[in-house]
């Protein structure tokens, strides 16, 4: 008895471009598209760590599984990387999955914050998103497919005194989208957002240092779930919204937060 062939996977054949892809969160979730059968291009600051990134997962074992390339682009410069990423894109054949995950974060009184400083996180949080969205989704029009992925974040929910362009950053791209999703529905492209909660990354522990343990209790105590969420939840979430399981949902800011 012949034994059927296995179903491709989810993403196979799917290009990705997945900004800020050297953090936790990023390269938890290159490894899960990638597994799915995506070729993820990784973006990030130019680094050796993003090359090595990229030939640890190639050399992993694993023939249905996509590849990953490393993309070294600065998004303080947003319009040389607009331009870079819109010339990949026409060179590789159009991108289908766009992933805004880049996020600068610091905190301080507001009164402590120069313009320039909050000028840098919305570029790079929430300008960025948008100039990679106009760069890619004339391919995504022309395939009548692809999927954006935003990231916005648990601290919308107005807790956060001493984030302010942070959190302003998110609530820009909250409204990216909402409107992107209408502008771009006609096209079959979907547009959503993934809205973390207080997930275990390297971004924590340098925010709070020998704080760590102090928050860690606090983040505890305000969820509805008693354990901390991991980089890897957040890559599930991701592969759903960019697969075709997710092919009628749009316009949706989806918390991953624990239950605040």
């Amino acid at each position: 008895m012949n034994t059927p062939p296995s179903p491709a996977p989810l993403l196979a054949s799917r290009r990705v471009l997945l900004t800020g892809g050297l953090g936790s969160l990023g390269q938890a979730q290159a490894r899960r598209l990638r597994a799915d059968g995506a070729d993820v291009h990784v973006l990030d600051l130019p680094s050796p760590r993003g090359e090595a990134f990229a030939a640890e997962l190639n050399q992993e074992a694993g023939e249905r599984m996509g590849r990953v390339h490393f993309v070294a682009l600065d998004l303080r410069d947003t319009a040389g990387a607009q331009t870079a990423v819109s010339e990949l894109g026409r060179g590789l054949g159009g991108f289908d999955i766009l992933i805004n995950n880049a996020a600068l974060i610091t905190h301080k009184p507001f009164e402590e914050f120069s313009l320039a400083e909050y000028e840098e996180v919305m570029q790079v949080n929430s300008t960025a998103g948008f100039a990679l969205t106009q760069a890619l989704a004339p391919g995504m029009k022309a395939k009548r497919w692809g999927r954006i992925i935003n990231f916005c974040s648990l601290t919308l929910n107005g807790r956060w005194e001493k984030y302010v362009p942070y959190v302003a950053s998110k609530g820009a791209m909250l409204g990216q989208t909402k409107t992107l999703a209408r502008a771009l529905g006609p096209f079959g492209i979907t547009v959503n957002a993934v809205s973390p909660g207080a997930i275990v990354s390297d971004a924590e522990q340098r925010v709070f240092g020998d704080k760590l343990q102090e928050y860690n209790d606090w983040v505890l105590e305000n969820q509805s779930l008693k354990r901390r969420g991991q980089p890897q939840d957040v890559a599930d979430l991701v592969a759903f919204l960019a697969s075709g399981q997710s092919d009628f949902l749009t316009g949706q800011i989806l918390s991953l937060d624990g239950g605040w």
